[in-house]
């Protein structure tokens, strides 16, 4: 008689066979093996390497003075003169060092520079680790077409199992509701294949990283 079982059928059937039978692991330390091959390069000079890569513009500062310089020359090059800043400790240091920039949403529509803080910086992928549980919320890391994300080097961790367990260590139970990275400039290639940046949020990405 003709076998009229369905492809569907016996790869079911085959699935079945098969957890009824108990096999060893052919692969029981697979877990413990790492992933990437071993890079002896300090976190700074990985992340920088991998964040410039996709696109980023990474600055590596000395102090906080070195920051506001590093900005007031991007700033008069790229005549930026609507930065928004929401969050009190980057707000300390511009106003200690008396540089102007939005506190409140007033005119966000035109609004040219988003400056915030992070989470942490992935090393492994260079990608920057966000939340909305500080002033800076969802829309000032996405609305400007330029956004400026100043982090320290104590922020910097190897992989993203790592981002995620400092999250945990800083809020517990208490997580925020949005939790992302960030990995370059936005692009889109939906278009004939071709690689546009600032597609769907900001255009231009910079890490100011400060020592400390």
């Amino acid at each position: 008689m003709r076998d009229i079982t369905t492809s569907k059928e016996k790869l079911l059937k085959k699935i079945r066979k098969a957890l009824l039978e108990k096999r060893d692991n052919p692969y029981p330390n697979l877990e413990d093996l790492p992933h990437y091959p071993q890079n002896d390069e300090i976190l700074e000079v990985v992340f920088a390497q991998e964040f410039t890569a996709i696109s980023g513009q990474f600055v590596f500062c000395e102090d906080e003075v070195q920051f506001i310089e590093n900005l007031l020359n991007l700033a008069d090059q790229h005549q930026w003169h609507k930065i928004y800043c929401w969050e009190p400790a980057l707000q300390d240091i511009l106003t200690r060092y008396d540089y102007p920039f939005f506190e409140t949403d007033k005119d966000f529509d035109q609004a040219e520079v988003g400056l915030t803080l992070c989470e942490a910086l992935i090393a492994r992928n260079g990608s920057i680790l966000l939340s909305n549980a500080n002033m800076a919320g969802r829309r000032l890391s996405i609305y400007p077409p330029v956004h400026i994300v100043l982090a320290y080097t104590s922020q910097l961790v190897t992989d993203l199992k790592d981002g995620f367990k400092h999250i945990k260590s800083k809020y517990g139970n208490q997580l925020p509701s949005m939790i992302t990275t960030v990995s370059g400039p936005s692009r889109t290639a939906d278009i004939e294949k071709t690689l546009v940046l600032g597609a769907h949020g900001p255009k231009e990405l910079f890490v100011f990283l400060l020592d400390g």
